[in-house]
């Protein structure tokens, strides 16, 4: 039954990191999701005249995607492990 559910909370993270992979595209190709809250930097946020300034495209390409898509090959390992467990 355990596995059953940890299953479920991995298929669910892939979706969640798919969904990721898919608005930093989009991003990176129109620009749509600009201040999406994953974008947002841990420590502080550039401000320029008052206004939140977007990620530099440069970070999103080279740094959050391949992050992204790293942990996607993670978790699709996991399940195949959890698939040949049984």
């Amino acid at each position: 039954m355990e596995a059953k559910y940890k299953k479920k909370a991995i298929m669910d993270r892939i979706e969640e990191i798919e969904s990721d992979i898919l608005k930093a595209n989009e991003y990176l190709e129109d620009g749509s999701h600009a201040h999406w809250h994953k974008f947002k930097p841990v420590l502080k946020e550039k401000e320029r005249n008052g206004e939140t300034l977007p990620p530099h495209r440069d970070w999103v390409k080279n740094v959050f995607l391949p992050e992204r898509e790293q942990a996607l090959k993670e978790a699709i390992k996991l399940v195949d492990r959890l698939e040949s467990k049984k």
